[in-house]
């Protein structure tokens, strides 16, 4: 082989290389969808969390969540929150009695939801399809008001339907 030959093998070799090299790099670097990730966690201690996942007006979220926190010392309970302790009115989502109480009632430690970052919350725990009436982000959280003793998290699986599958 002549020396010019060799020259354009070698050349075109790391030419190849160094555009494996960037094209891994860039996979690497690039976003995950948030059905890549294998669980997302909400944390008891932590205050609204966001899930990573957009809504848009007119579209239905499915929620579901399993695991244990802690909201009462020594009693971990699920994202249905506690069975005897219903929330106080200076819950984000408190507890609603009287006359006009629509559904059943909020508990304590209950997995709760809002879109967007000013978004009235809603009722999720262990699961929740929800109607999308605004756009924005999804939040989540522990229906508590001091997250610094709670200990543990919720494992949630979101799935987003768009609207015109709804009427399928």
């Amino acid at each position: 082989m002549t020396m010019i030959r060799r020259l354009i093998l070698i050349g075109l070799g790391g030419f190849l290389f160094l555009g494996a090299v960037y094209l891994t790099a860039v996979a690497a670097l690039a976003p995950l969808r948030q059905e890549s990730l294998a669980q997302l966690r909400i944390f008891a201690y932590r205050d609204w969390q966001s899930t990573g996942v957009r809504l848009e007006n007119g579209e239905f979220v499915t929620i579901r969540a399993r695991g244990e926190w802690l909201y009462t010392p020594g009693e971990y309970h699920g994202p249905e929150g506690h069975a005897r302790y219903p929330a106080p009115s200076f819950y984000p989502l408190p507890h609603r009695e009287g006359p006009y109480q629509m559904g059943p009632g909020v508990p304590g430690g209950v997995l709760i939801g809002r879109i967007g970052e000013s978004g009235a919350p809603f009722l999720v725990g262990k699961y929740n399809r929800i109607p999308v009436s605004e756009t924005g982000t999804l939040y989540l959280r522990i229906n508590d008001d001091i997250l610094s003793d709670n200990e543990g998290w919720v494992e949630v699986q979101i799935d987003v339907q768009p609207a015109e599958e709804e009427t399928r």
